[in-house]
């Protein structure tokens, strides 16, 4: 997300915050929950070439907002009790929290886990199974490692060659940002081809970024030993599955489901898309997952969830806790509902005029997202 993109969206949410408004909305507009999504939990300081540390939260910045959570009205529990509260709809019954994290990081185990673990917070943890065996392909962390290697590139794009100065900080992000959205455009496999060559032309093996980063079986295991913890299904190989054949996407969601369940000896309910959005999961892959019998599964589409997603369950929307964003006004803000309320109200003021063609332009969201890969 860009610079200014940023402060905007900052300054915005800080002004429903100290206006009152998201006080008022707290109490006035309905929800029945929100399910909240992480990636890295770490105290690693932030570098200046860091395009990817959007998906990255500290410690302290997460036992915080769990306690910002149950300050604000929501009883954290896990995915399993979801469907029920849903179903059951009782008005008298506060308000769900449900945490998530994507990819299975090592982080996760070693930061977050402890945090949860104190606070007693039950949490779920989606796993890439390929990412488990060490042979995942986490293309946007490799991108980001060869781009900061790397002093200059030069790159076929489309027929067309174009030459990137990575000498700064500055120039390196420019070159991420194009690069990154020209390859999430494309097909999986070639994408992956690309970013492949480039860290070979950077010097390095990216499966040992894949198991440096992400936890192998045995750690997995360690952790869904505890009762707190859920241990979901993230697909084989992190592919957006609206780019696949119906087959091979079926493939990916039903084999890392019995994947995950062989591995820990128990049963997997649980799901979540690669990437999530709009552009990479829609209504063939939710058909999909509920043909299969999964429980639950999430996107990354903004939103807290509401007593319609009971007839949604595998359409289910997120509240990314975003890096950019470590700010527990801006959560209490997001928590309300407020910017999603203010979102779909313009939509509707809006939709005459795109219905007929005189708004061209996209409808914006007062929330923090287009996250880099993740999801």
């Amino acid at each position: 997300m860009g610079r200014s993109k940023n402060e905007f969206l900052k300054a915005t949410l800080a002004a429903l915050h100290y206006s009152g408004a998201a006080n008022l909305a707290a109490r006035n507009i309905p929800k029945a929950g929100v399910i909240l999504m992480l990636h890295h939990v770490t105290p690693e300081k932030p570098r200046g070439f860091e395009p990817n540390g959007i998906l990255k939260v500290t410690p302290e910045f997460l036992d915080a907002v769990i306690d910002t959570v149950r300050g604000e009205g929501f009883e954290i529990i896990g995915l399993d009790d979801v469907k029920a509260r849903l179903e059951n709809g009782q008005s008298d019954r506060k308000p769900f929290a449900v945490f998530t994290l994507d990819d299975g990081y090592k982080d996760n185990l070693d930061f977050a886990y402890p945090i949860f673990k104190r606070h007693e917070a039950p949490f779920t943890i989606y796993v890439p199974t390929a990412y488990a065996d060490g042979e995942g392909d986490l293309w946007w962390l490799v991108l980001e490692e060869a781009l900061r290697r790397l002093p200059n590139l030069k790159i076929d794009r489309d027929g067309r060659p174009h030459i990137y100065s990575l000498g700064t900080d500055a120039e390196k992000t420019a070159a991420f940002e194009a690069i990154y959205w020209w390859l999430r455009r494309m097909p999986e496999a070639r994408a992956r081809a690309i970013t492949c060559e480039l860290a070979s032309q950077a010097g390095f093996d990216p499966l040992a970024l894949c198991r440096r980063l992400v936890m192998n079986w045995d750690e997995i295991r360690s952790l869904a030993g505890d009762p707190l913890v859920t241990i979901a299904a993230h697909t084989c190989n992190h592919f957006a599955l609206a780019k696949l054949p119906l087959s091979e996407a079926t493939r990916e969601i039903a084999d890392s489901v019995a994947r995950v369940s062989e591995e820990l000896g128990q049963p997997c309910r649980h799901f979540s898309y690669p990437y999530g959005d709009e552009g990479s999961a829609g209504e063939r892959e939710f058909e999909i997952a509920r043909n299969l019998g999964i429980e639950t599964a999430v996107t990354t589409r903004k939103g807290l969830v509401g007593k319609s997603n009971a007839s949604t369950m595998t359409a289910l929307p997120r509240l990314s806790l975003n890096g950019d964003f470590q700010d527990q006004r801006s959560v209490k803000v997001l928590l309300s509902g407020l910017p999603f309320a203010l979102r779909n109200g313009v939509k509707r003021a809006l939709s005459p005029l795109r219905r007929g063609g005189t708004a061209t332009s996209r409808v914006g969201t007062l929330h923090p997202g287009n996250e880099p890969a993740g999801g």
